[in-house]
């Protein structure tokens, strides 16, 4: 199903004056067409999965996608208009056939005959393309596109192949169009955050005198895959960027007394990611750290008051950033402390809590708010949480104290 609301695309591609959204980043298209964009995508090249937002939302989505792709895009989103180029992989549909001839049957039947591609045929793709924007009247068109994805040398080709469309830079609109989410996509970011932090609460037990960061490493992924099996959903991926004592980069560290344990974690549901930190400490903290921390959840709380719609990010980057300032740390900079979360390539998506950034703070984003302090030679302190923002402020999306924890 589409994560799409075509609704508000309506209104954000009416302000750009743009009359349809063409989408080739393969996460962009599995949020417009609701399935994944299929293999051919791993060349990094775009026109194996192409999706048609038109800016009117009365006229149905297309899909331009391979054949090996096309049952999960019919599956998903039936009412599309879905055209299919054949790729490397070859296939074909048996029913009640029961010898060579009658597979060869088939194949002829169903018209999959003939020489495949050795990845897939770009042109072949495009040509499809202007056969969808021909038949909607946008041959002509004021059209977006992905361009933060799409390599320069496709986009030359891209222009040369469909020289009458008014080719435009759509990433902005889209960044927009994602940064509210669905209800589904809600549900798929507080799981990822349910997951992660059930890792964090199995890591915590783990840490003691010898033990390894990859140790660690290994004990909160086992407790992020425990809670979503035990739930009922899967993980389609986990990110972690643990530290362990005053050495920032090394690897092999080991726990040793004292020793700062920082873990910036998240796991991905259906391409979704969380983003959530907390900070352990075996045994007691040398006074600094504790000097370090309480600044840091100065500012988280200073911060998080700021969260609520209508503000901007800018003003979060401000009082987080005064409150730094205020517990006498003249020299810290932080260049954002959060961004919104979704379904993006990095973990990190636009609008960033940042200097001076006057997007404003709307209900239904989901963001992660941070306060890190990296320190070489003492080691690294972080807290993050992730909140869905409501209509009259925020919602935590987790429940671990914010504490500097000692174990």
């Amino acid at each position: 199903m589409s994560d799409l609301d075509r609704v508000r695309a309506q209104r954000i591609l009416g302000a750009e004056h743009f009359d349809a959204l063409v989408l080739f980043q393969p996460e962009t298209f599995r949020y417009a067409i609701g399935a994944p964009a299929g293999v051919a995508t791993m060349w990094g090249r775009a026109g194996s999965a192409i999706a048609i937002v038109p800016a009117d939302a009365g006229s149905p989505l297309a899909v331009v996608v391979s054949d090996h792709a096309a049952g999960a895009v019919r599956k998903a989103l039936p009412d599309a208009d879905i055209r299919t180029h054949r790729i490397w992989i070859d296939s074909v549909g048996l029913q009640d056939e029961n010898d060579v001839a009658g597979v060869n049957a088939a194949y002829r039947k169903a018209w999959n005959t003939g020489p495949r591609p050795e990845t897939f045929d770009q042109d072949a793709c495009f040509r499809l393309l202007d056969d969808l924007l021909r038949e909607r009247g946008l041959a002509r068109g004021r059209i977006g596109v992905d361009l933060e994805f799409m390599p320069a040398a496709d986009f030359l080709k891209l222009k040369a192949l469909l020289p009458d469309v008014t080719w435009l830079d759509g990433s902005p609109a889209l960044r927009r169009l994602r940064s509210i989410k669905t209800p589904a996509e809600i549900i798929r970011l507080q799981r990822a955050s349910r997951a992660a932090e059930a890792g964090l609460i199995r890591m915590r037990e783990e840490i003691a005198p010898d033990v390894s960061l990859s140790t660690l490493s290994t004990a909160w992924l086992q407790g992020a895959r425990s809670e979503a099996n035990g739930n009922g959903y899967a993980l389609s991926g986990h990110w972690d960027y643990i530290s362990v004592g005053p050495d920032l980069g090394d690897a092999g560290a080991i726990v040793v007394p004292g020793a700062l344990v920082k873990a910036d974690v998240g796991t991905l549901v259906d391409g979704y990611s969380s983003d959530g930190a907390r900070t352990f400490c075996l045994g007691s903290p040398v006074p600094l750290a504790l000097d370090i921390y309480k600044a840091l959840e100065n500012a988280f709380s200073v911060g998080l008051e700021q969260v609520r719609p209508g503000n901007s990010f800018g003003a979060v980057h401000a009082a987080m950033l005064g409150s730094m300032r205020n517990d006498g740390f003249s020299e810290y900079y932080r260049g954002h402390f959060g961004h919104s979360v979704g379904g993006g390539v990095g973990i990190e998506e636009w609008p960033f809590f940042s200097h001076n950034s006057a997007e404003f703070i709307e209900p239904n984003m989901v963001v992660a708010l941070e306060a890190p302090f990296y320190a070489q030679g003492l080691g690294a302190l972080m807290i993050e949480d992730q909140f869905l923002v409501t209509e009259s402020g925020v919602a935590c999306m987790n429940s671990l104290t914010r504490s500097l924890v000692s174990v």
